[in-house]
């Protein structure tokens, strides 16, 4: 479930920055300054927009890399513990095709 949050979540900042950015554009080509200050501002813009693209992407990959290593790791401690469990009392469990109505020795 924290999984598809992570995409909601994912997606509404997206739409948030896309939004900003396409409203920032049309402002600017409203804006009653001069052809070339707007290019500039333009390209300007879209530089940072750019840079702050790479960077969330960056940052995005970071987060389910340290995702995945925890849930390794979590993987790996489950299978361990499962392990010490099983080899310290092989007893307690009962197999399959034993009757388990009978009371144990």
């Amino acid at each position: 479930m924290a999984r598809n949050q992570d995409g909601q979540a994912g997606a509404v900042l997206m739409a948030f920055v896309l939004g900003a950015v396409s409203g920032a554009a049309v402002a600017l080509l409203w804006a009653p300054s001069p052809g070339e200050d707007t290019r500039r501002l333009l390209n300007e813009k879209a530089r940072e927009g750019r840079e702050r693209a790479g960077d969330a992407a960056r940052q995005g990959r970071e987060f389910v890399s340290r995702g995945r290593d925890s849930l390794a790791t979590a993987i790996d401690r489950g299978r361990e513990a499962y392990e010490r469990r099983t080899a310290t009392a092989p007893a307690a469990v009962p197999a399959i095709d034993e009757d388990v109505t009978e009371a144990p020795a």
